[in-house]
């Protein structure tokens, strides 16, 4: 049984994962409603932290997505490498 798996696929999968997650998180600020999501979030976890939202940017939520893109490709890339390492 071959076990395994295609890196660039994995890490494409991991990429649009933790992008699409930044990319809802982009559009909670957009609309306003990131600092109620974030303070109900802190408030089941029971922590108080004095945490403000800044306004909306375009260009900072586009490097949000940009980057969070291209750490998750890495880490999938690499949790493909070891796993076909490990398994070979």
């Amino acid at each position: 049984m071959d076990m395994k798996i295609d890196k660039n696929k994995t890490g494409l999968t991991f990429g649009f994962l933790i992008s699409f997650l930044h990319l809802v998180w982009s559009v909670l600020v957009a609309f306003g409603l990131a600092q109620v999501w974030l303070n109900f979030v802190l408030g089941i976890h029971m922590v108080s932290a004095p945490i403000i939202v800044l306004p909306f940017d375009l260009i900072t939520a586009l490097g949000l997505i940009v980057v969070t893109f291209v750490v998750g490709y890495g880490f999938g890339w690499m949790m493909a490498f070891f796993w076909n390492k490990c398994f070979k």
